[in-house]
């Protein structure tokens, strides 16, 4: 009888430890949101976009607003052309600017939307037409060290 509840205890530890990582997970993707919650879609193309992926988050103010939810070469360019999903009910002011920023030294990409000040809002569909794309960690160690300015 002893073993039986051990048993069912170890059982519930298991089943309560996987509901957990379910539950965080459905929160980090933005799943639990679920579908009555509606997102606004916009354009960005970037020179480089080094350590995003479809799924990255985007960030205002350090807050999660959104993700990347589309990423891809643009042929005619040599840009890669993203596309990020942000809460529909948030106005971005027209002027404002998309950029892929770090974590730091060994944290992750995601990409800020740094607001501008026009008083005219991105309608949703729109392109971001300022963005900075991400910077090598490399190319500035290197740059450093042999002084370079380029």
């Amino acid at each position: 009888m002893a073993e039986n509840r051990t048993e069912i205890f170890v059982g519930t530890v298991v089943l309560t430890v996987a509901l957990g990582f379910l539950f965080y997970t459905a929160q980090a993707t933005g799943f639990a949101n679920g579908p009555g919650s509606s997102a606004a879609n916009y354009s960005a193309s970037f020179r480089a976009a080094d350590g995003i992926a479809v799924g990255s988050e985007v960030r205002l103010a350090g807050v999660k607003l959104g993700t990347v939810t589309d990423l891809a070469l643009n042929p005619v360019t040599f840009r890669a052309d993203a596309t990020v999903a942000v809460p529909a009910n948030l106005e971005i002011p027209d002027d404002s600017s998309l950029i892929i920023s770090s974590e730091g030294l060994l944290g992750g990409n995601f990409v800020e939307i740094v607001p501008g000040g026009s008083p005219f809002n991105l309608e949703p569909g729109g392109q971001f037409l300022d963005t900075q794309g991400s910077v090598s960690l490399v190319s500035l160690l290197m740059r450093f060290v042999t002084g370079s300015e380029e």
